[in-house]
């Protein structure tokens, strides 16, 4: 994986594919960008993805303070002037769908389509917000291993034991319990995205699954309702990460929506 340094950090990503669209994904919390391997492993013949892993998670650099959903966009943009890349298709599940907002208010003109996966546009509440930093208080004293025992069943639908689970699993362990904390206290700070939302004119796909319980199908419906031509799908038998859970079903909703571009 190719390594670059933006805003003072190295960015690990993968520049994977070719075709007419160029394709950002930001994945979720606590995962890295080996999250999109089926999206990838489907559809890189007839797009392009760039897939960085954000900073502090996967081979990228953490830097100082909150993992700002404001500084993944900054990130990612500056990764894209890198690349020579004017506009992109942005995509993110959960953590990376907030990011994805925040790009598209740090520069909707960048923002070729947009797809948000498994996420909201609501802040969280002060009970959400202590909760994160119970959560980030609890990673930098005892590790990743309560987060891991807590978030893994309302990831994934299929159960730990699963062969998704275990994937996902194992991506948890390789985050650092600074990184978790992180990015806990940032995603706590994140403003509510429904006037930006409001504001895009461009074309949008939301995607949730049947099941997450952490953003369920009606976070979805609010965010499809406030996009003019928004296209949303439900996608059974997944919970939160849908495109890991369901691949097949979300790369079918995915291709459809990107050939429409």
């Amino acid at each position: 994986m190719p390594t670059i340094t933006v805003n003072g950090l190295p960015l690990h990503y993968r520049d994977v594919g070719q075709g007419p669209a160029v394709v950002v994904l930001l994945h979720a919390f606590p995962l890295n960008g080996e999250s999109f391997d089926a999206q990838v492993k489907a559809l890189s013949g007839r797009y392009r993805f760039i897939l960085p892993d954000t900073r502090g998670f996967g081979g990228s650099g953490l830097g100082e303070g909150p993992t700002l959903m404001s500084l993944i966009a900054q990130d990612t943009l500056a990764l894209l002037d890198a690349l020579g890349i004017d506009r992109a298709v942005v995509g993110g599940v959960s953590m990376g769908g907030y990011a994805a907002m925040a790009l598209l208010r740090e520069d909707a003109g960048r923002v070729a389509g947009l797809v948000l996966m498994d996420t909201q546009c609501t802040a969280d509440d002060d009970a959400g917000k202590a909760r994160r930093e119970a959560s980030a208080k609890e990673a930098l004293e005892k590790g990743a291993e309560p987060v891991i025992q807590a978030l893994l069943p309302k990831l994934v639908g299929a159960g730990a034991d699963s062969q998704v689970g275990r994937a996902v699993e194992a991506q948890m362990r390789a985050a650092s319990p600074q990184a978790i904390a992180a990015a806990q206290r940032g995603m706590a700070l994140r403003p509510d995205s429904k006037d930006i939302l409001a504001r895009y004119a461009g074309p949008a796909l939301m995607v949730v699954g049947e099941h997450d319980a952490i953003t369920p199908p009606e976070k979805a419906k609010q965010m499809a309702d406030l996009v003019t031509g928004a296209r949303l799908e439900v996608i059974p038998g997944a919970a939160h990460l849908a495109n890991q859970e369901q691949p097949e079903r979300v790369n079918a909703v995915l291709d459809s929506f990107l050939a429409s571009l």
